[in-house]
C-alpha cells in the first residue's frame, strides 16, 4: 500500500526560502520513497533532473507561480525552458482575474499555449486555484482545462489561503470525468486526509509531508 500511495505523490517544496540544502533533502527523500516527483520552483528543475535522471522519479516544477497573473507568453517560455532543463510535468496556474471577469477565451487559450508548449514533452496540470472560486468558477475552469488538452487539473498553490478539501475534489472529479487527472493539493498533510482525497477521486497528491504521509504521521507544511 505504501509504494502504491507513494508514487501518486508529487513531493513539494516551494517555498520563496527553500536551500539547495532542502532541495537535496527532498531529493533524497523521493529516491528512497519512490514518490511520482519532486515538484520544486524553476530555478532548482536543473539541478533536480541531474539528481533524479538514473530513477524513475519525474521532475515537476511551477508555471505562472503563484498568482497565475504573468502573460501567456511568458508561460509558454517558462514552460519550453522548464522542459529543456529536465521537467516531464508542468503545472501552471490559470488566469484567476481573467476567469473572474468572465473572460473565458484568455483563460482557456493561455491553458492551451502551455499544453501546446508541453507538446507531449511534459503532462500539464492545471492550478485553479479554488480557494478564490465560486463553485460556478471551479466548474467553469476545470472544463476549459478540459477543452483546452491539460492532463490534470490542480486544486491549489498553497499561496492563497485555502488548500485542497474533499468537497472540491468530488466537483472536479464529476466535471472531468475519467479523461483527466485530479491533483489534491494545499494543507494535505496526513494519511487520513490523503486517502480521503484519493476517495473523492483524487489520482496525485501534491505534499511537502510525503514522507509522514507514508509513515502515517502529521506533516506540518502546506508546500
Amino acid at each position: 500500500m505504501e509504494k502504491k500511495l507513494a508514487k501518486m505523490i508529487d513531493h513539494t517544496q516551494l517555498k520563496p526560502d527553500t536551500t539547495k540544502q532542502k532541495i537535496d533533502q527532498i531529493i533524497q527523500e523521493a529516491k528512497d520513497s519512490g514518490f511520482a516527483s519532486v515538484c520544486v520552483n524553476p530555478y532548482w528543475v536543473s539541478h533536480c533532473y541531474e539528481q533524479l535522471k538514473a530513477t524513475d522519479v519525474k521532475v515537476c516544477t511551477v508555471i505562472g507561480f503563484p498568482l497565475g497573473a504573468t502573460t501567456t507568453e511568458t508561460k509558454v517560455f517558462e514552460t519550453e525552458q522548464a522542459i529543456k532543463n529536465g521537467a516531464t510535468e508542468v503545472d501552471m496556474v490559470i488566469n484567476v482575474g481573467a476567469l473572474k471577469s468572465g473572460d473565458t477565451e484568455t483563460v482557456e487559450q493561455d491553458i492551451k499555449a502551455v499544453t501546446r508548449a508541453a507538446d507531449n514533452k511534459a503532462l500539464t496540470k492545471v492550478i485553479i486555484e479554488t480557494a478564490l472560486l465560486t463553485e460556478d468558477e471551479k466548474i467553469e475552469a476545470c472544463r476549459l482545462a478540459k477543452q483546452a488538452g491539460a492532463d490534470f487539473v490542480k486544486t491549489s498553490t498553497g499561496f492563497s489561503g485555502g488548500g485542497a478539501t474533499v468537497e472540491d475534489i468530488a466537483l472536479m472529479r464529476k466535471t472531468v470525468g475519467n479523461e483527466m487527472g485530479v491533483k489534491a493539493s494545499g494543507g494535505v498533510r496526513d494519511r487520513e486526509a490523503t486517502e480521503a482525497m484519493i476517495e473523492a477521486g483524487a489520482t496525485r497528491i501534491g505534499a511537502s509531508s510525503g514522507v509522514q504521509i507514508i509513515a502515517g504521521e502529521q506533516g506540518d507544511s502546506d508546500y
